[in-house]
This record gives C-alpha cells, sequence and structure tokens, in this order.
C-alpha cells in the first residue's frame, strides 16, 4: 500500500502511466540545526504540515526556529491562513476512509479548536479574503468542500472535475480556480452560487494553481507536458504556455511580478517574471529533496520551500533568487506563511 501522504503524487504519476512513488531516505543529512539559521523575515511565521508525523512545525521566520509542534489529523498536506492570521486550516489527506478532515488551529495558543469532517482524500485549502469561507479540494471524491469559518461546518459540497489537486481564490473573492487532476482542466466557481460556472482546458495532469495579486491571471502547472498555462481570467482561456520541467506547485509573490514554480524532478524551483512570463532563473536545492510546495513571506522578501522526500526546509532569499539556509522540519507537503505577527 503507499503511504497516503503521497496520494496526490500517486494520483499524478498513475495518470501519466507511472504506479510507483520515490524517493531517497528520508534521513536529512547534512542540514543545519535550527539554532543555528539566519534570519528572515521578521514578524511571521510559517506553518508547515508533517505528513509522516501527523503534526504541524511553527517556525518563526525572524530567526528560522522551531517554535511549537501541533498534533493534527493523518498526513496533513495543505495548509492556508485565514486574513488576519488568527486561525490556520490544515488538510489532513490521510483520514478516515471515505471522508477526510480539517484541523483548524488557533494561532494565538496553537491549540486545535476544531475538526472538520469534509470529503474523502482532502488535499489543498484556502480561504476566502474576507475570511469567511474555507474551500477544500477533495482528491478522491472529485468534489470541493465550502466550510463556514465562523462555525466551521460544511455548507456546500461542490462537483468538479475528475482527482481535484490546487486550488486558488481571486484577490475578490468572486470566484476559486480548481485543477482537476485527471480531467487535465481547471473547474471555475463562483462563489456567490457555490456552483462550477466554467471549465478551461490545460495540459495533461495540472497539480497547481497560483493567482495574481489583481486577479487577471491564473498561473497552472502541467506535470506531463512539463509547462505552465496562464489563463486570463476575464475570458478563462489560456493566454500562454511556459515550457518547465516537473512542475509541481506554483506561488506569486506579493507584488505579483515573480511566479516561483517547484520542480519535484530536478530539486529546483524555477521563477517567471509574469510581465513577460519569460523563464529568468532557477534555484537549484539540494539534490534529492523533492521540493514540494512554495510560500512566500508577507513582503516578498523571502519564500520558503518544503522538501517531500528529506525533511528539510528550503529558505530563498528574493533578491539575489539563492538559497540562504535550510533545516529539518520533517517530510512536509504543505507550507503557509502568516500574513503578520500572529503572536
Amino acid at each position: 500500500m503507499k503511504p497516503p501522504q503521497l496520494l496526490l503524487l500517486v494520483a499524478v504519476f498513475a495518470a501519466c502511466g507511472r504506479d510507483t512513488v520515490s524517493g531517497p531516505d528520508s534521513t536529512a543529512a547534512g542540514t543545519i540545526p535550527v539554532s543555528a539559521l539566519k534570519a528572515s523575515s521578521a514578524g511571521s511565521f510559517a506553518y508547515v504540515s508533517n505528513f509522516l508525523t501527523d503534526n504541524v512545525s511553527v517556525v518563526a521566520t525572524s530567526t528560522n526556529t522551531l517554535t511549537a509542534t501541533i498534533p493534527v489529523g493523518d498526513s496533513p498536506e495543505g495548509v492556508a491562513f485565514t486574513p488576519k492570521g488568527d486561525f490556520v486550516y490544515v488538510a489532513n489527506a490521510g483520514s478516515t476512509p471515505g471522508y477526510g478532515t480539517v484541523s483548524v488551529i488557533r494561532t494565538s495558543d496553537n491549540t486545535v479548536t476544531a475538526t472538520v469532517p469534509v470529503g474523502s482524500v482532502p488535499t489543498r485549502v484556502a480561504i476566502t479574503p474576507k475570511g469567511d469561507f474555507a474551500y477544500v479540494t477533495n482528491l478522491s471524491s472529485g468534489t470541493v468542500s465550502v466550510i463556514q469559518t465562523s462555525t466551521n461546518t460544511v455548507v456546500a459540497t461542490v462537483p468538479v472535475g475528475p482527482r481535484p489537486a490546487g486550488l486558488a481564490i481571486t484577490p475578490n473573492g468572486g470566484f476559486v480556480y480548481v485543477v482537476n487532476v485527471d480531467g487535465d482542466n481547471v473547474s471555475v466557481i463562483q462563489t456567490s452560487t457555490k456552483a462550477v460556472v466554467a471549465t478551461v482546458p490545460v495540459g495533461d495532469n495540472p497539480i497547481d494553481v497560483a493567482i495574481t495579486p489583481t486577479g487577471d491571471f491564473a498561473y497552472v502547472t502541467n506535470w506531463v507536458p512539463g509547462s505552465v498555462s496562464v489563463i486570463a481570467t476575464a475570458t478563462n482561456s489560456v493566454t500562454a504556455t511556459i515550457p518547465v520541467y516537473g512542475p509541481y506547485h506554483a506561488a506569486i509573490s506579493p507584488k505579483g511580478d515573480i511566479l516561483y514554480v517547484t520542480q519535484l524532478l530536478s530539486d529546483a524551483v524555477a521563477v517567471i517574471q509574469t510581465s513577460t512570463n519569460a523563464l529568468i532563473a532557477t534555484v537549484p536545492l539540494t539534490a534529492g529533496s523533492g521540493p514540494g510546495v512554495v510560500a512566500f513571506t508577507p513582503k516578498g522578501d523571502f519564500a520558503y520551500v518544503t522538501s517531500i522526500y528529506t525533511g528539510t526546509m528550503s529558505v530563498i532569499e528574493s533578491a539575489g533568487q539563492s538559497v540562504t539556509t535550510s533545516f529539518a522540519v520533517g517530510e512536509s507537503e504543505g507550507v503557509a506563511v502568516s500574513p503578520k505577527q500572529v503572536k
């Protein structure tokens, strides 16, 4: 049986004819002790989901030190903050067969205050700009669960395409873009009606999506062709395709000028300039690390990159497009950085 924490990767590899997911030994060799790290962006915290140990690590980005470890559900993956930074929602992919859960962490004391049942194999989570709803993709159910954050109850379940994975919400909160791994497309959900209003064909086996701060464009990583599709949200049509080898997760800087794409197969992060949709740099990471999710700090001066295989976190300085530090956290699939000081 394949580990539940690799279900998203298994879905992608199976769709393109591969039967197994493999990586190097999970022991992190040569990692820097947490106490010896260079400081990153001040005033925020990185919450990192560790799928093998069923917990979330909390890292102070001002010092890059571990401040807390929070037990959550089985095989946590996606992580998202509410806009004020007072709560973190964590999708637990390896929960009870037939349904999954989302853990709600109160950041003031790092306590789980609610556990919300959702669909089967919840993978990613995104919060609306007002913080009133959390949208969760259910990989095995082919649905998106909508959680009302005031009550932490599911108020709608939206059918989308087969094996939905990454998702992103437009800055005005009007639409949710959901990639469907086996559908080779993106479902667009209108939040006012909680219904799919458009389906956009992209490349084969799309995995993730990120939306620019202006809301004009959505960037979708496509595994098999090795590309990123650029969707104009005004028309929901693909306007450009950017070649990128082994693209996995995508994140756009707070200014919207830079797109980071983790390259799972080449242990690197591709840097794309959004004004030209051109690849301008590649940031190499530790060989065999298997970069997973990337998240920018609030000012965009640093980005945190998880490692699926070696259990390390790499910190990229955006100005120089280079890794400044790395440290052990656990085999991690998800990371989110708080929008402000939360403690």
